[in-house]
């Protein structure tokens, strides 16, 4: 008796991708690092990233992943869900006022594939206008394949390109500011901050060795991924991970920045020197793992722009 087989039933592979680069404001597409987005209810979402093995400036540090790559993370993951969660309208600036992280640089390793990241993203402190949000919190609980390693919070506000027009008033359209922003001063060594490159260094020497004038390469790919009027706060976070470095000059390995809480005060122009400030806060017995804490300002005109406390880990202790 003959029978007939059943026909061959095709499995469909899941596909992953990033999203929109204009969602997460990058211009280089290999800069996207978020790959999804979920709603779960009112205010909650989940998101997905993939962390690549190799990064031309969060670059991995004794087979441990770059911690600042989980701040450019939320970063793109706050800008993601405003735009498609709370349908905050592209070509709207989006401005940090505060982010706070802490994490476990043990699950930092890199592994034979890249990082597959799921962030848990609830949010509060909602005030709107005429049905848009113009501030908001949210707080990302982060994990690695499943297991939780960090938790972070930011607060931010969105302005409209009037809005924001007027906030900048007198200083030029986007285009303009960014063509016209000064050459950046010559910059502290290499073994200073830690860096192989020129262009990844931003800091530059100042008499004290506790204070550096803030360096802004507006030529530098990823930080300045795209014209800004302002620098980015990216950059501000790199400044803080540099200035640890550099206050211990002769050290040879990764200093890891394993929580921040910091506050973005003002705007930090191009055309104005900022100044980079740091200094150790002292404990009442060293830490066992070699860990310790870095307070950071960057001053412009006066005025603190910007302030940070790091708790920073060596990277041969992880």
């Amino acid at each position: 008796m003959l029978t007939t087989a059943e026909p061959h039933r095709a499995i469909t592979p899941v596909l992953t991708t990033t999203v929109a680069r204009e969602y997460v404001h990058r211009a280089a597409l290999s800069e996207v690092l978020m790959t999804g987005w979920n709603k779960l209810g009112r205010d909650v979402f989940t998101a997905t990233a993939q962390w690549p093995r190799s990064h031309s400036f969060y670059m991995p540090e004794h087979g441990l992943h770059d911690p600042l790559l989980l701040c450019e993370t939320i970063r793109q993951t706050s800008t993601l869900l405003a735009h498609v969660g709370y349908h905050i309208p592209l070509g709207h600036h989006l401005t940090w006022s505060r982010l706070q992280y802490v994490l476990a640089p043990e699950a930092l390793r890199i592994a034979a594939t890249p990082a597959d990241i799921q962030l848990h993203v609830t949010c509060s402190d909602i005030r709107y206008s005429r049905s848009v949000p113009v501030t908001m919190s949210m707080h990302l609980e982060v994990s690695r394949d499943g297991d939780p390693f960090a938790m972070a919070s930011v607060r931010f506000a969105s302005h409209s390109p009037a809005v924001y027009k007027r906030l900048r008033a007198g200083r030029g359209e986007v285009g303009e500011v960014f063509a016209t922003a000064p050459q950046p001063p010559e910059p502290v060594s290499r073994s200073t901050v830690g860096r192989l490159r020129k262009q990844d260094i931003v800091l530059a020497p100042t008499s004290d060795p506790q204070r550096w004038q803030l360096r802004v390469d507006t030529s530098h790919p990823v930080l300045f991924d795209h014209a800004l009027d302002h620098v980015p706060g990216m950059l501000l976070l790199e400044s803080v991970r540099q200035a640890a470095h550099a206050m211990e000059p002769g050290r040879a390995t990764a200093v890891l920045p394993t929580s921040m809480d910091v506050s973005f005060n003002r705007y930090i122009e191009f055309d104005e020197p900022c100044w980079i400030e740091a200094e150790p806060v002292l404990t009442a017995a060293p830490s066992a793992d070699a860990r310790s804490t870095i307070r950071v300002n960057a001053v412009q005109k006066g005025f603190s722009a910007f302030h940070a406390s790091a708790e920073l880990a060596d990277a041969a202790w992880v």
